[in-house]
């Protein structure tokens, strides 16, 4: 549907219909944004990429770990990835769980049944014994990426950290955009003494030396996931209130904001009715790249040893492994080329969602 089909439409009274997406229709607006969404190749392939290697990774309990899938034992079917089963309930001699890695509890199990194990068996903290070399040892039929300097699969890591990095960097662009936006709105719609003082503010709050107070606190308190999530949401909160601030400031003298006043609305409504849904335009396009940028963040802290606990599948760790290990190259290539292909694809996808929501871009073939 062109512009031209929907301007003429709407001049002779005729009834548009439009197309729909997750059954409801779209505005012709919302249209023309996919369509050009669409015709970035680059970004719309990254999209999908990116989505089906995060759905890939979701399930990394299921594709890599040291715990099988399912058990067939005495005639009934088992779920050690699932559930924990002590070693006793295979015939064995421990009331601990049972060590699927270890080949007697393998042996007693296949005397009554079978078991399959993950395409990768190895968790990412799983040591890898019967190594042909010491650790870290050269890709192999066994480790596909070869082990790090501590026998822990290079594969498993991977798909581990790629997962964590992603999950951070999702809650924390969605953490900070909230606070940003808010704040933004605040700043811009109020105007005035609000605006000045929060200015002020940020001023002060933006110079506070980040890194620094990172390591600072990490000599004190061992750093985690959620401890590392609050820490970098105090400073990166900020990355948005310029954009939103200046849509408030803009928009808060339009007739459309003075009639609503006007008609007793509260400001609340205002803003978050009226207001929000333009600042939003602008505010989009920044998220790819907001969350590119926090999953840069937690891969520099933990190359530098500030970011996750140790042991944590980090793609910064496998990286200084790569700079210690300078004999195992395969540490530093694999490590540089999954945050590489990572960061591309958000990249890639920041752009075409810039097009999108650029006015200036006309629809491919769209002559109207």
């Amino acid at each position: 549907m062109t512009t031209a089909v929907v301007d003429t439409a709407i001049r002779t009274g005729d009834e548009v219909r439009a197309p729909k997406l997750f059954g409801r229709r779209i505005s012709p607006m919302t249209e023309r944004r996919l369509t050009n969404f669409r015709a970035n190749k680059r970004g719309y392939w990254s999209l999908w990429i990116f989505l089906a290697l995060f759905f890939f990774t979701l399930f990394a309990e299921f594709i890599a770990n040291d715990k099988p899938l399912l058990v067939r034992f005495d005639g009934a079917f088992y779920y050690p990835v699932l559930v924990s089963y002590p070693e006793t309930f295979f015939g064995g001699d421990f009331e601990t769980e049972a060590d699927y890695s270890d080949p007697f509890v393998v042996e007693l199990i296949e005397e009554k049944g079978w078991v399959v194990f993950p395409l990768i068996p190895y968790s990412f903290d799983t040591p890898v014994a019967n190594l042909p070399t010491p650790a870290p040892s050269p890709p192999s039929v066994q480790n596909w990426l070869g082990t790090d300097d501590q026998a822990r699969d290079v594969v498993a890591r991977l798909i581990y950290g790629f997962r964590i990095s992603v999950l951070f960097g999702l809650t924390l662009t969605i953490l900070s955009s909230i606070v940003g936006v808010v704040s933004g709105a605040v700043q811009g719609y109020f105007g005035g003494w609000v605006d000045l003082l929060f200015q002020r503010f940020i001023e002060v709050w933006g110079s506070l030396p980040a890194l620094f107070l990172l390591i600072i606190l990490a000599s004190v308190v061992e750093p985690n996931f959620w401890w590392l999530l609050g820490l970098l949401l105090l400073f990166s909160w900020m990355s948005l209130i310029g954009v939103v601030r200046a849509e408030f400031l803009r928009a808060r003298n339009f007739d459309y904001v003075r009639a609503a006043r006007a008609l007793g609305m509260s400001n609340r409504l205002i803003m978050f009715r009226h207001v929000l849904p333009n600042a939003m335009v602008a505010t989009l396009t920044f998220l790819p790249f907001i969350t590119a940028g926090s999953i840069t963040v937690l891969t520099s802290l933990d190359f530098l040893g500030f970011g996750l606990p140790p042991g944590s599948p980090s793609l910064g760790e496998l990286l200084k492994q790569g700079k210690v290990n300078i004999q195992a190259p395969w540490l530093g290539i694999a490590g540089f080329c999954a945050i590489a292909i990572m960061l591309s694809l958000m990249v890639f996808i920041g752009e075409a969602v810039r097009d999108a929501f650029d006015p200036r871009k006309q629809i491919s073939g769209d002559q109207g």
